[in-house]
């Protein structure tokens, strides 16, 4: 088992950003108004260090993030059938910003394919009020907790 940090020169089990471009699903921790943990899972596009997800006035997370924009966020594998159980987790600062249409189809594309038309009409249309949160990390572990098949 590596625990990577961000803040040096450690060399990650596996290709973080190949993992990162998998449609997998992150787990998201906010603190409420009262102090609490609080975690949503997201779908997330991860480009240039920078880990983005839609959002609105819909969502509890961004009233969180207005208030306190600290997070932290596990991404991770559980693959039974080939032993593998790897992790990203990182901790750092998360800013709700302007929607922008271009990046969020980016998203959208690596969980529903290229063919926009037969997504479902949920995710062809974008809510008044969307918003991007912009997860920027301050520190990272990396770590491989997979097994060999016997």
């Amino acid at each position: 088992m590596t625990d990577s940090a961000s803040t040096t020169q450690q060399t990650p089990p596996f290709d973080v950003d190949s993992f990162l471009a998998r449609p997998l699903v992150a787990r998201v921790a906010t603190t409420n108004a009262s102090g609490s943990p609080t975690v949503r899972p997201v779908w997330f596009l991860w480009e240039e260090g920078v880990l983005w997800w839609i959002t609105g006035e819909y969502a509890v997370m961004a009233k969180h993030l207005e208030r306190d924009p600290r997070a932290a966020v596990v991404v991770d594998t559980c693959d039974l059938e080939r032993m593998e159980f790897l992790q990203v987790i990182m901790r750092g600062r998360a800013e709700v910003v302007p929607f922008d249409p271009v990046l969020s189809r980016r998203k959208l594309r690596r969980y529903l394919g290229d063919d926009e038309s037969a997504w479902h009409p949920d995710f062809q249309y974008y809510a008044d009020d969307a918003r991007l949160v912009r997860f920027t990390p301050e520190r990272t572990v990396v770590k491989d907790l997979s097994k060999s098949l016997p």
